[in-house]
């Protein structure tokens, strides 16, 4: 289900910007690709003994012990199915710097990476010179053009299709270490870059304007050209 925030033209100009960045044809000097970062909580099994009755045989019953989360990583890029993933204990600046250096190194052909991702504090630049020297953190301040989602428009991130499908075959169980966690996750990103997995992106530019047309109304009035009939 999509949530949206203040649908005002700031929003629809990304929007749009976006969606034109999706239909453009693969080119590897201009690879497109997205970014995003999800929570991983570490869960272990508990067990205790149930009070016992007479007449009754001893029973056990299972909880689950939190012992602390991690995050994940990832940038996809949809038009290959080309993924790089890493999981970390914490997602500060330092973590996103070092996951866009082996981004860059993935793609060393590629004149500029464009990079879909949401508007974290972050998601910039300024985390290259933060953990890098200025002459590496220049170098690749250049590598990456960051075309940021409007707020409370995750759905418009092609990432969250693939956080999706590693959740339904990791996530929903209960792994009690990082060190598991990361075996867990990566081999399934492996075995899907494997197998050229890739995303089908269906929603376009001319299917917004219709289908979030009272938006668009609200913007401008001459948008109403554009509703379904």
């Amino acid at each position: 289900m999509w949530v949206i925030g203040v649908m005002d033209s700031n929003f629809i100009a990304r929007l749009e910007q976006i969606l034109a960045w999706y239909r453009k044809p693969y080119d590897a000097r201009f690879p497109v690709v997205c970014y995003d970062e999800r929570p991983c909580f570490l869960i272990g099994e508990k067990v205790r003994g149930l009070e016992m009755k007479s007449g009754q045989p001893e029973r056990e019953h299972y909880e689950y012990e939190k012992k602390g989360s991690c995050n994940l990583l990832m940038t996809i890029e949809p038009l290959t199915g080309k993924r790089i993933g890493d999981v970390f204990e914490r997602r500060r600046k330092k973590e996103f710097a070092k996951h866009f250096k082996r981004v860059a190194a993935a793609y060393p052909e590629a004149e500029q990476i464009i990079v879909i991702l949401d508007n974290l504090n972050t998601h910039n630049e300024s985390s290259f010179y933060e953990t890098f020297p200025a002459e590496e953190a220049f170098a690749l301040s250049q590598k990456f053009q960051f075309v940021h989602t409007p707020k409370k428009a995750s759905w418009l991130n092609m990432i969250e299709i693939e956080f999706s499908a590693i959740a339904r075959q990791c996530l929903n169980r209960r792994i009690p270490r990082q060190e598991e966690l990361s075996q867990e996750v990566m081999s399934i990103i492996k075995e899907r870059e494997e197998k050229k997995i890739k995303i089908d992106w269906q929603f376009s530019i001319d299917k917004a304007r219709k289908k979030l047309n009272r938006y668009y109304k609200k913007v401008n009035e001459e948008n109403a050209k554009y509703q379904k009939t």
